[in-house]
């Protein structure tokens, strides 16, 4: 009895230090997020601009953005704060929408920007053939685990 209470113990504390080593891992090895002065410049350029919020109906407690985005012809620019995570991606969607659900039914119409390393803004490039006439949506989805962070409407 005793080995198999101190075997669950220690899967236990084990499956902990693996998913708090998931958390915190992109949190410790994320780049430095651009400079306040840089992000400004960016978003001077831009054609749109629109709110991340943390109160949509997919965002939470640890899955939430807030801040300004801002698109120019060639770069999104977030200026604000994302909950830390792994594997963030920057999609383009068609319409908008604010939870897993909804993205996944528009995913495959969805455009992939790229991914997110820094948490504290950020500027993506965007490819050349981009026609930002077919979206309406900028999006931040955590690939890693299926989850909604944020989205914002831009037209």
């Amino acid at each position: 009895m005793r080995k198999l209470l101190l075997l669950g113990t220690h899967t236990l504390v084990l499956a902990i230090g693996f998913a708090l080593g998931v958390y915190f891992l992109p949190i410790l090895t994320a780049p430095k997020a651009p400079d306040e002065a840089t992000l400004i410049a960016s978003a001077q350029r831009a054609m749109f601009s629109a709110e991340f919020s943390r109160k949509l109906k997919g965002s939470d407690f640890l899955h939430w953005g807030e801040g300004t985005v801002s698109i120019t012809s060639t770069q999104i620019v977030h200026m604000g704060a994302l909950a830390p995570g792994p594997d963030y991606m920057l999609y383009l969607v068609p319409e908008f929408v604010e939870d897993e659900d909804e993205f996944e039914a528009v995913k495959g119409d969805s455009l992939n920007i790229g991914p997110i390393k820094t948490f504290d803004g950020f500027i993506i490039d965007m490819p050349a053939e981009v026609d930002l006439s077919k979206y309406t949506t900028v999006l931040v989805w955590c690939e890693a685990f299926g989850e909604f962070i944020t989205a914002a409407r831009y037209r």
